[in-house]
């Protein structure tokens, strides 16, 4: 059995039509925009996330949370 997956937009362009999810979701657009802008760049130079810890001298979970826009006490120096 195959499983039907969404792509993030079309269960985005769904969602943000929520007042509530919309007004979240503007709340937090920093660190969604962070994300999304690190997830293209790793995949555009096709490295995993434990490649790209290993090149910046963290661990995959660390990079797995900057990805997911829920990484806290995030310094500039880490994003350096």
């Amino acid at each position: 059995m195959k499983l039907k997956t969404k792509d993030y937009d079309s269960i985005l362009k769904k969602e943000i039509k929520n007042k509530d999810f919309k007004s979240e979701y503007d709340s937090l657009s920093n660190e969604f925009t962070l994300a999304k802008e690190i997830i293209k760049l790793r995949k555009k130079r096709h490295l995993t996330q434990k490649d790209l810890a290993l090149k910046i001298g963290t661990s995959q979970p660390a990079i797995a949370r900057l990805e997911s826009g829920n990484y806290r006490n995030l310094s500039l120096a880490f994003i350096k």
